[in-house]
């Protein structure tokens, strides 16, 4: 048989496999890959549980179960001031990964530019190529001895006629910076008067902290109604393995959305909607998420104060990024594997995270997990 010619031949194992497998294989505490050691409120199971003995065991509609997305409008309307009609501009998805990505398919066709700001979320470059599209990348800007931030100037400049979408991540993964008012103030002046879509990736949206609020898209009407916005719950849960999100955006777009969404998967796990929506009566458990990381992403720095490794500032999500050059000189991917082999915790290297591997001398930690987690990562890393 003739050999299949890849749709993606630069794209192997993804850093985050490869590095839980070598934490694995050196018995290292893996703070690499974004995901809690803890569990979720037992609630949430039950409500789950609740679901499946009441018969939500079938195919929902494609679209997501209405009590969901009801559920989801009206967290929307409360917490940033947007009204998404229930029907036609919200759509349930598993998990946000092929929210972005079923959004890429049907907006850019081939030829089509798509401004990505790296550091970047690795699925976004992928699914740009499989439609054909062009990325082009801006990269953030790292002060010396402080933290990133979008060059706004330099974003406006890679517009062109071609330009179809430009991709946000706030809070951003993996340097846990956040963008502002003044920052979608600079996006609205950059988009308006042309047909750039963005594509806003907020899975972290209730991971905000030192009193700041979260910058949604949906905050901001000129740019919601030419966004899709993504957000996850298994993020703001505790569930990831659970691979539920949801995308918001304009009816028109949301019409497009759905015609590649139904082909692609149809529709998401029954009962875990219904649970969800269920959960979702009390706006606690998101409304205190913050305050939950703040104090885990406090413990960690702290526990890392007087260490050679630098911190840099975390502004959200539940990573932490620290420059490690008064420790070695190995290039981030050694590093993170030197750390893992050596010392028994695992990181990410952030020179993942870009195209062409650019090197800072920087990796990410994850801190959602439990504080004895912590604790034992904790203790290793202030004897490197």
């Amino acid at each position: 048989m003739k050999q299949l010619q890849s749709r993606l031949p630069a794209v192997g194992t993804t850093i985050f496999s490869r590095m839980s497998a070598l934490a694995a294989q050196h018995g290292a505490v893996n703070l690499g890959q974004g995901f809690p050691d803890f569990a979720c409120d037992p609630k949430l199971v039950d409500m789950v549980t609740v679901a499946m003995r009441e018969g939500f065991n079938q195919y929902p509609i494609g679209t997501g179960a209405r009590v969901l997305r009801q559920a989801i409008a009206d967290k929307i309307a409360r917490v940033y001031g947007w009204q998404y009609d229930v029907n036609t501009e919200i759509t349930v998805t598993p998990g946000a990964t092929e929210a972005l990505t079923t959004a890429i398919l049907c907006s850019v066709h081939p030829g089509d530019e798509v401004i990505v700001i790296e550091p970047a979320y690795d699925s976004y470059l992928p699914a740009i190529e499989l439609a054909g599209g062009v990325p082009l990348l801006v990269q953030m800007e790292v002060a010396e001895h402080g933290g990133y931030s979008v060059p706004w100037p330099r974003l406006a400049a890679a517009v062109s006629e071609r330009t179809r979408m430009i991709i946000i991540n706030t809070p951003h993964n993996p340097t846990g910076s956040v963008l502002r008012a003044a920052d979608l103030a600079a996006l609205a002046d950059i988009v308006r008067d042309t047909e750039i879509l963005i594509l806003s990736d907020e899975v972290y949206e209730h991971m905000v902290f030192d009193g700041e609020q979260h910058e949604s898209m949906c905050r901001h009407p000129e740019l919601a109604q030419r966004a899709f916005v993504v957000s996850s719950f298994g993020k703001t849960y505790h569930v990831t393995g659970w691979k539920v999100g949801y995308v918001a955006a304009p009816a028109m777009l949301m019409a497009e959305f759905r015609k590649v969404h139904q082909y692609n998967v149809f529709s998401v796990n029954t009962p875990m909607q219904h649970g969800f929506a269920s959960y979702m009566d009390d706006p606690a458990p998101y409304v205190n998420l913050p305050a939950f990381y703040q104090r885990k992403r406090d413990l960690f720095r702290k526990g890392l104060e007087g260490s050679r490794f630098e911190l840099l500032p975390c502004d959200g999500t539940y990573f932490q990024c620290v420059r490690y050059d008064r420790i070695s000189s190995l290039p981030e991917a050694e590093f993170a594997e030197w750390l893992t082999a050596e010392v028994k915790v695992a990181a990410i290297p952030v020179s993942a995270f870009y195209r062409d591997g650019k090197d800072s001398g920087i990796v990410r930690f994850c801190f959602a997990k439990k504080d004895e987690t912590l604790a034992l990562a904790l203790e290793r890393l202030a004897r490197v």
